[in-house]
């Protein structure tokens, strides 16, 4: 499990991004937090850097749109999912499990 940040740190509506051999974005939407791969599958742009709507997150390069709790894109140019990550919250603070993909 990595650690992402605390709860307070992260509010509700914003996304921030964890550096590692593959970045991750870890998003709090009005559901909870979902973590996903953190590059687009369309072309190499932050997902984290986009614009969070609901459970959807929108690709800032060319609006791609991605759902959250599946990986699924929902429209193009994007054809592939992300890899979506099990994130647990713990004593106030964020986890994300990158080695076990989540469950949709």
């Amino acid at each position: 499990m990595i650690r992402a940040c605390a709860v307070a740190d992260l509010p509700e509506g914003e996304a921030l991004r964890l550096d590692g051999p593959v970045p991750i974005a870890v998003f709090h939407t009005e559901d909870g937090f979902y973590a996903v791969d953190d590059t687009c599958t369309h072309q190499d742009a932050s997902l984290a850097d986009g614009w969070l709507e609901g459970c959807f997150v929108e690709c800032p390069l060319h609006a791609a749109q991605f759902d959250l709790r599946t990986g699924a894109p929902t429209c193009l140019p994007a054809k592939n999912p992300v890899r979506t990550h099990r994130v647990v919250v713990t004593d106030g603070v964020v986890y994300v499990d990158a080695l076990v993909p989540a469950v949709p």
